[in-house]
């Protein structure tokens, strides 16, 4: 799996008509029509028990919130992996827990919104 990681994500989804997240070092991110996406966020201290619990909390609470699944997939993996490294700038990469991506989410999204607006008001300039 790991050697051809887009590959099987891809052929997965598709053939089980499902979005797939694949997590490793870029975490992949596959569709039922074929598509897949790399997530550029993340770091190997993310290797740790708990995580992909924190993770399917994230993509479980964008969809009760009412994301379509890959966009709930897509910003849940984007987020999680950003969380990490905000916890990793401050601790370091080695030890990091998952209470420590969950503790940065709150920070994380608010980096995102404002990530969001300043290209919104770019976009209005522009």
């Amino acid at each position: 799996v790991q050697a051809q990681r887009l590959k099987v994500a891809r052929t997965f989804a598709a053939q089980y008509r499902c979005y797939l997240v694949l997590k490793g070092a870029r975490t992949v991110i596959a569709a039922p029509d074929g598509q897949a996406w790399i997530n550029p966020t993340g770091n190997p201290g993310m290797a740790s028990g708990g995580m992909g619990d924190v993770l399917t909390g994230i993509v479980g609470g964008l969809l009760a919130q009412g994301y379509p699944p890959q966009e709930a997939c897509a910003l849940g993996v984007f987020l999680h992996g950003y969380a990490g490294d905000l916890a990793a700038q401050e601790k370091g990469e080695v030890g990091i827990l998952a209470r420590d991506v969950i503790e940065r989410l709150p920070g994380g999204l608010r980096d995102l919104r404002e990530a969001a607006l300043k290209e919104d008001e770019a976009d209005d300039n522009g």
